[in-house]
């Protein structure tokens, strides 16, 4: 774990998320019935509310590499999309240096543009100049190795498969040096030469910028990659220390359950 003297670059202070999850059947009734729940503030039949996160507080230093771990529904990712501001927090406050920048599978790229334009708009979209992104924009491709049994940079990004298309949005955002990265499951995706490329490039931007934030079901991943882990289950906090400890500790209560 970082030295308490170093610079914090995300801290979360009792931090609540609460979201509403959305049944079939809530637009019956009509506005009348509508308006009526409005008035006594009752919420609308089939509609549910998720405390996904509850009460979660640690501090992130500039220099760690951090794995989230947890079962599924823990409210990882949505911790994640708490700290990048993108999930707005029902208590608590988030503090965070600079702009986190929150990488996942599913991270937004137009399938109807080839690869080449969408890392000409990601780039832009980091914040990068249209200079950085052309003198980058080889190692991006080359990175992504989506172009090694053929040209699929030219092709639109809806005929890539899943992979491919999570290993070029990893390697634009690894392109540019970030206060805060947050990566959300993007490391699972790829070969064993992919998954080494990306640890090396996140050891490089522990030391060239802040800290790395990386959610991932694959304990060894974690165990390779951070120094550091928090454990939320239920979206409780269950445990923040060393990776290895924390690994640990996880893979007992799931052995055990």
């Amino acid at each position: 774990m970082a030295d308490q003297t170093a610079i914090p670059t995300v801290i979360a202070d009792e931090v609540h998320v609460v979201y509403k999850v959305y049944g079939t059947g809530t637009r019956k009734g009509g506005a009348t019935a509508a308006l009526s729940r409005i008035i006594s503030r009752k919420p609308a039949p089939g509609v549910r509310e998720v405390h996904a996160v509850k009460g979660v507080s640690f501090t992130a230093y500039k220099g760690e590499a951090i794995g989230l771990i947890g079962s599924n529904g823990s409210g990882k990712s949505t911790l994640l999309a708490a700290i990048a501001g993108l999930q707005p927090v029902a208590r608590g406050r988030v503090y965070s240096h600079g702009q986190p920048s929150l990488l996942g599978v599913n991270a937004a790229l137009m399938n109807d543009l080839t690869g080449e334009r969408n890392v000409i708009l990601g780039g832009l979209a980091m914040g990068m100049s249209k200079q950085q992104i052309h003198e980058r924009y080889q190692d991006i491709v080359d990175f992504s190795g989506i172009n090694e049994k053929g040209d699929f940079i030219s092709l639109p990004m809806r005929t890539y498969s899943s992979g491919m298309g999570a290993r070029l949005r990893f390697s634009i955002a690894a392109a540019k040096d970030h206060d805060v990265l947050m990566i959300d499951e993007a490391l699972a995706t790829g070969d064993a030469a992919f998954q080494r490329r990306s640890q090396d490039r996140i050891a490089e931007l522990r030391k060239s910028a802040g800290t790395v934030f990386l959610v991932s079901h694959s304990i060894g991943t974690v165990r390779e990659t951070c120094d550091r882990a928090i454990w939320l289950e239920s979206g409780v906090l269950r445990m923040d220390g060393p990776a290895q400890e924390v690994c640990d500790a996880y893979e007992a209560f799931t052995r055990s359950g």
